[in-house]
């Protein structure tokens, strides 16, 4: 080998920009080896010596550790499969971190007590079944969809699915709505609609109604939203043709007369289904599942509820 090809552990230092401590390091642990010595003893290293150099710096910028480096530089392993590895590694540990930057974004938003912050690094940090299963046994519960195959149905589109790389607006919005489903108040409520839903609907064996039968919600949401638009107030007399075209349609639905006593069961319908709590899931399962905002119902039903109520007898 000439002389002329072989590097001092100086020359390497000034060619490469590492200290002379960091390349002798390397060459002790069989990294970057000499190709021989000199007549003093000192190590001499060939051409490719500051290539390998320069990988190894790389690599360890990258997070590698030194004997997958040395398998990398010695060819003893594949520098793909490797970064396709440590790629993988460095999703996992960067869903992690967004999962601790979002528990505890929430935690300074709120102002969370030790215990609040717990729970809420709990719900962050289930797994997908768990976070399945939670879910699942609240709609079990609040729907009582063991007994309603009808409601059995909604469930999957009432269900949260967290990404596997989720934004920290998601991971938010999951812990908010796994708290929710905690709410015996809300439980109880969702509960109460369902069984509204379920007395509204038609006896069994009936002839299904063509054009299909709207829900409570859905009727005052077509016959309230255009006056709201207008600026009707529920008490006027203005409001009195959208009360009446509402509660015949929905006396129809049910074949029933329109009276105050339908009128206050579709108030009482109404007001259920007008829980802010309810609206908050829905908003929150949209951004969880990525999916469009949903329809805000709150000003549509408060103004059919008021309006219905204005007009009951004493």
């Amino acid at each position: 080998m000439h002389g002329d090809t072989l590097h001092t552990i100086g020359d390497l230092a000034r060619r490469t920009g590492l200290t002379v401590k960091t390349i002798r390091f390397y060459s002790d642990r069989g990294i970057v080896p000499p190709a021989c010595r000199n007549a003093a003893g000192h190590r001499l290293y060939g051409p490719d010596a500051v290539a390998r150099l320069d990988l190894v710096r790389t690599l360890r910028e990258l997070g590698l550790d030194l004997p997958t480096i040395r398998g990398i530089a010695d060819r003893e392993v594949s520098l793909a499969e490797v970064a396709a590895a440590h790629a993988e590694a460095l999703a996992v540990q960067i869903r992690a971190l967004r999962l601790r930057r979002a528990v505890l974004t929430t935690v300074a938003g709120r102002g969370s007590t030790p215990e609040e912050t717990e729970l809420m690094h709990k719900l962050a940090t289930l797994s997908a079944d768990e976070r399945r299963r939670l879910i699942s046994d609240f709609l079990d519960a609040a729907l009582d969809t063991g007994t309603d195959p009808a409601l059995r149905g909604i469930a999957p589109s009432l269900t949260p699915e967290l990404p596997d790389d989720p934004e920290p607006a998601q991971v938010e919005a999951w812990i908010e709505l796994a708290e929710l489903t905690r709410d015996t108040g809300f439980r109880s409520a969702l509960r109460d609609l369902a069984a509204r839903h379920r007395a509204d609907r038609p006896p069994a064996g009936a002839v299904p109604a063509t054009p299909p039968r709207r829900d409570a919600a859905a009727l005052a949401r077509d016959h309230a939203t255009p006056a709201l638009a207008a600026g009707v107030e529920p008490a006027s007399p203005q409001a009195d043709a959208v009360v009446a075209a509402l509660t015949a349609q929905y006396a129809r639905t049910l074949g029933r007369p329109d009276d105050d006593a339908l009128r206050r069961r579709l108030a009482d319908h109404l007001e259920s289904a007008n829980d802010p709590r309810r609206e908050r899931y829905l908003h929150l399962l949209a951004i969880v599942n990525g999916w469009p905002p949903p329809e805000n119902l709150a000003p549509a039903l408060g103004w059919a509820v008021e309006a219905l109520r204005a007009r009951l007898s004493p």
